[in-house]
């Protein structure tokens, strides 16, 4: 993988050491890069800088937004064959897959219990273990 920046590099190459040198101060969590800190600060603050031009919304982050939109355009192209649940992005109708099989991608090494989202087990596994 390639980075035009130095300190891209440096923030990516701690997602392989599991460093998180950016603690937040007002819960457990922590954090690769300060960028990915003060985005996760927002959610203790209820801060709400971003917001939708249709309908007023408002949103901590600029890409929450940008999903929202969708909800305005109504551009849903991936449907699930289960349900008939909608999804704009691929990866999203991939994700919702796993509720219908019960089959979640990451495993805790110790005791067993599955996660749908890796930082979802990383939570488990500093609170649980």
């Amino acid at each position: 993988k390639t980075f035009k920046k130095g300190s891209h590099l440096r923030t990516h190459l701690l997602t392989h050491t599991g460093e998180r040198p950016f603690p937040c101060d007002s819960c457990p969590r922590a954090f690769n890069s300060q960028a990915n800190l003060l985005r996760h600060r927002l959610t203790h603050t209820g801060e709400r800088p971003y917001e939708c031009p249709t309908c007023r919304k408002r949103f901590a982050q600029s890409s929450t937004l940008r999903q929202h939109l969708f909800v305005h355009t109504r551009r849903y192209p991936y449907a699930c064959g289960d349900c008939g649940g909608r999804f704009h992005r691929p990866h999203r109708l991939l994700l919702h897959r796993y509720h219908h099989t019960g089959e979640y991608p990451y495993k805790c090494p110790d005791c067993g219990s599955s996660f749908l989202l890796r930082r979802l087990l990383e939570v488990h596994r500093s609170v649980a273990h």
